[in-house]
């Protein structure tokens, strides 16, 4: 039995040709023009022996049954016939597998087999049968139940289609023509081993001039040169994708690629203007803001970053400047303090430069700028301003109240020099030991004063404008209290001197102390001296009476130690008084 494939209209042509080449006896297995000699075997006596090959009923075809068929009737997909099959009917072919009897039927009596149904090659492409060929009367198997293929053939009915758009990319700015974007790639579920059905190709239908595809590999490209993101950052491509190698007739499919042109840094900074001015009051803190600038940068992030310096010295040694990071604004700070009627107005140098340089660009040149700012200082009303930052004045002790201890000045650093009135801060005992002359600035004792009761004394001077009391300004006077002699030497009186009877003459049996408290200069250092002298005198005076044996000594003398604290004392202070 011989199967016929029916993949076209002319397949019942060939299976009427081979239903003729079966009638005229021509079998597959005996080719009509080999010798017969081939398959005889020579034997004694000239014999011969004839060798029969076992007979094949059938030779086995693939078969093809188109996808989508939408015709009225079965479509025909070949014809199953069996050697044995002597057209009287008496062969009966079974058909069995994947679809028999469902999808395949068969001619019990010619062996034609048809397709009942619309078959989709990208569910199934192929379908497993088996044949066989029956004697209808004995139900003997006329043929060995044998396995055929029956293949569904593609026809173009998918069109591409991209299962991963839409699709997002991005490429620098000024980036060369020719720069690779994406690869977009589109799938056919036709049969690529079939015709064009599958075959894809690319092309680009929005998104011209800018960027090209490749029509082979799907690749996008930049097509069109410096191209700038600051004129235009957002591009929306739409890619085709059509099978049967891009003849008319072939299905397509698109998607859009949503291009970003990401940014270089290829804009300098630069000042909105050439000339700022900015006004700060003489009363500015130091280290704190006074005023900001700005320079304007095209490119975004890391590419606008802006580094802000004042390049001439004027401005450098009195003002600083500092980038903030979120606005890029040059912020103005104050170095040194300001004083309106020393400088009035000062001019800044500032320049702006990009932290980061893309060295493609250095052509453009450099990427920095530079303003002028003029800063005008505004004049405030300032608090008197001492000569001294503090003051040391001395007086005598015992001196009459209202002697002049000393004078101090304060004058108003403003222009107009308001005139100045001074004041006394009240101690904090509460006692006025001075006055000073609110307009001239005069200190004066209120009354005589004690050195050694308070050597220094602390005041407290206020000057404020007589115009403004509100603005005052101190500053400490320290006085000094001058000794003058007006104090005697004094020796304690409670002191006994006592004297052993073996002392030697010349020994020094006691230091007599005199206190004077007065300072040194007038006070205490020569009497000391002439104290301790005169005690030694005195007492080697004494000594030869003391080495008079007792039996002789007056009963004032007669005893082991004599006191002669009653015969020093006056004595002791009565010379002291001729020194």
């Amino acid at each position: 039995m011989k199967i016929l494939p029916a993949s076209s209209s002319l397949c019942p042509v060939l299976v009427c040709l081979c239903f003729i080449q079966r009638c005229c006896g021509a079998s597959h297995h005996v080719a009509a023009k080999v010798p017969a000699a081939k398959n005889q075997t020579k034997l004694p006596n000239d014999e011969k022996e004839v060798h029969h090959r076992p007979k094949r009923g059938w030779i086995w075809n693939q078969f093809f049954v188109l996808e989508e068929h939408m015709g009225p009737d079965a479509q025909y997909v070949g014809k199953l016939h069996s050697n044995s099959d002597k057209g009287d009917g008496s062969v009966r072919y079974i058909l069995s597998g994947e679809g028999a009897g469902t999808i395949f039927i068969i001619d019990e009596v010619t062996g034609d087999i048809h397709a009942t149904k619309s078959l989709d090659r990208e569910r199934k492409s192929h379908y497993v049968l088996h044949a066989q060929a029956l004697d209808r009367n004995t139900e003997d198997a006329l043929e060995p139940k044998s396995e055929f293929i029956i293949k569904v053939q593609d026809i173009n009915d998918n069109a591409p289609k991209f299962p991963d758009g839409p699709f997002v990319a991005d490429v620098p700015e000024m980036s060369e023509v020719g720069t690779s974007v994406l690869q977009v790639t589109a799938t056919d579920a036709d049969d690529p081993t079939y015709g064009n059905s599958a075959k894809v190709v690319y092309s680009i239908l929005q998104g011209q001039p800018y960027f090209s595809v490749d029509p082979k590999t799907g690749i996008i490209r930049t097509a069109l040169a410096n191209m700038d993101r600051e004129a235009r950052e957002h591009y929306s491509v739409v890619i085709q994708a059509k099978d049967m190698a891009g003849q008319v007739g072939g299905l397509s499919g698109s998607t859009t690629v949503n291009i970003t042109l990401t940014d270089v840094n290829d804009n300098p900074p630069k000042f909105p203007q050439k000339n700022y001015e900015l006004y700060v009051v003489e009363s500015a803190q130091v280290g704190k803001p006074v005023g900001k600038i700005k320079a304007n940068d095209e490119d975004i992030g890391i590419n606008a970053d802006i580094k802000y310096s004042i390049i001439n010295s004027e401005g450098a040694n009195t003002f600083s400047i500092s980038t903030d990071r979120d606005t890029r604004e040059g912020i103005i700070s104050l170095k040194k303090p300001l004083d309106y009627e020393r400088k009035k107005t000062y001019t800044l140098h500032i320049e702006g430069t990009n932290t980061h340089v893309d060295p493609r660009f250095s052509y453009l040149g450099a990427f920095k700028d530079t303003a002028t700012l003029k800063i005008s200082v505004g004049d405030v009303d300032e608090a008197p301003v001492f000569s001294m930052d503090y003051y040391i004045m001395d007086v005598y002790e015992n001196s009459p109240s209202g002697t002049e201890v000393g004078t101090v000045t304060a004058r108003d650093p403003d222009s107009n020099n308001s005139p100045v009135r001074y004041l006394m801060e009240e101690s904090e005992e509460g006692e006025q030991l001075f006055r000073i002359n609110e307009s001239t600035g005069v200190i004066s004792t209120t009354r005589p004063l004690d050195r050694e009761d308070r050597p220094w004394l602390n005041i407290t001077v206020m000057a404020a404008e007589v115009g403004n009391p509100r603005l005052v300004s101190s500053v400490v006077v320290t006085v000094q209290v001058l000794d003058v002699n007006d104090n005697p030497p004094e020796v304690p009186s409670d002191q006994e001197v006592i004297v052993c009877e073996s002392s030697r003459p010349g020994q020094v049996i006691q230091t007599v102390t005199a206190v004077d408290k007065d300072d040194f200069a007038n006070g205490q250092s020569d009497r000391y001296l002439s104290s301790f002298f005169l005690l030694s005198l005195l007492f080697s005076l004494y000594v030869p009476v003391l080495s008079i044996p007792s039996s002789f000594s007056p009963p004032l003398l007669s005893s082991s130690c004599i006191s002669l604290l009653p015969f020093s004392l006056p004595l002791i202070c009565f010379l002291s008084q001729f020194r």
